[in-house]
């Protein structure tokens, strides 16, 4: 059964008056390149993909927001529009319910909901779940309460919903990919100034196959803190001697000039992001030439740069990421999200996915002991009604 029409019955299964009702669907996203640079006043290459979270839904009249979810039938809530504050017992439902309550208040216009979401985005893979509801939620309000918000409106409240109701220290890419993805294309961004270009993201003879770690991801939070500590001492080391606003505005002869000023960490850190930066605007010029080789040689400098410069990537991330670049079906392979842990993505000839699963699959157990799930995936629309 279609998400669509899986997610409609769970709503028609529990709410009791059926009529008037939408259906809406949310991508999840993945970054094809530039990982670890946004931060650090880089590109980020992300686009939506064909696998996140639908929703059923119909205003009600009781002044109340009904939610229900087919992944997780056990959690229900029924709360006055007045009572959306953040409760930790409500789980998942607060993404919708923070969407909402800043709508309420930032347009003053309320209403109840009833909402059914269904989602086949993978556990733990790191393709940002919480985004795609988000901004699923905020198009549902959107259409029913006829608000004529831009999706940039959206997508920036989204991130503020994150941050400030949440309470997760996230930069915009996750919601921009999933408001502004377009089938077939990549979107090349710039996390700072938010201009942005879709970028065609044709794959023909290829697919993109997304591997799920299935590691769990226990140091992505501090190692990022530390990592993104060694980027700030380095430009402070480096704008001792040079004038750059972030590290991406270094040059590489620049940085080997001065590297006697930076600790081997701070060096590493520096190089990584500098040649990330570099290789993202490559990726893209070489899709817009529909060179999908070179992109998937990018993809694996990308990994190896991840691995030996900035350190992330752990033996479960490598396990997948090198053995699939040694693989004659596939043309590119790296890691793709915080790190240790999370998810591999991989360009795999369109007459070798079995294989490709089998044998990676076969090793990655025997190194690792753990058994990794793959998922065939597309460049999708953005959020929207279906």
């Amino acid at each position: 059964m279609e998400g669509k029409d899986l997610v409609l019955k769970y709503f028609r299964d529990n709410i009791t008056s059926t009529s008037g009702e939408k259906i809406f669907f949310s991508p999840g996203r993945v970054n094809l390149i530039g990982e670890h640079i946004d931060y650090n006043g880089g590109l980020v290459f992300p686009c939506a993909i064909d696998k996140g979270i639908y929703g059923c839904v119909k205003k009600n009249s009781t002044g109340k927001l009904n939610l229900f979810s087919a992944n997780f039938p056990s959690t229900k809530c029924s709360i006055k529009l007045d009572e959306l504050e953040y409760d930790e017992k409500h789980e998942w439902m607060n993404y919708p319910k923070g969407v909402l309550k800043s709508i309420f208040e930032l347009t003053d216009q309320k209403s109840g909901f009833d909402i059914a979401y269904y989602g086949d985005i993978p556990n733990g893979a790191g393709l940002s779940s919480s985004a795609s509801i988000e901004l699923l939620t905020a198009v549902i309000a959107n259409a029913f309460l006829g608000l004529n918000l831009s999706m940039l409106d959206m997508v920036k409240l989204s991130r503020d919903v994150e941050n400030k109701y949440i309470g997760v220290n996230c930069g915009i890419m996750d919601q921009f990919a999933v408001g502004f993805g377009k089938k077939d294309k990549a979107i090349l961004l710039n996390c700072e100034t938010l201009e942005f270009d879709h970028v065609p993201f044709e794959l023909n003879e290829w697919t993109l196959i997304i591997t799920n770690s299935n590691k769990r991801r226990e140091l992505a939070d501090s190692k990022y803190n530390e990592r993104r500590s060694e980027c700030e001492s380095a430009l402070k080391m480096l704008n001792t001697q040079i004038d750059a606003e972030n590290l991406c505005k270094v040059s590489e002869s620049d940085l080997e000039k001065h590297k006697n000023l930076l600790t081997e960490n701070e060096y590493r850190r520096a190089f990584h992001v500098i040649s990330e930066n570099r290789r993202t605007i490559y990726a893209a010029e070489a899709l817009k030439k529909g060179d999908i080789r070179l992109f998937g040689r990018l993809m694996n400098s990308s990994h190896i740069s991840l691995k030996d410069n900035y350190m992330v990537t752990g033996k479960e991330l490598d396990s997948l990421a090198l053995n699939a670049q040694k693989m004659d079906c596939v043309c590119g392979s790296r890691m793709t999200g915080a790190g240790f842990g999370g998810a591999v993505i991989s360009l795999v000839q369109n007459s070798s996915i079995d294989l490709f699963k089998n044998e990676l699959g076969q090793i990655y157990e025997k190194e690792c002991s753990l058994s990794a799930d793959f998922y065939t995936v597309k460049a999708s629309d953005g959020a929207g009604e279906i």
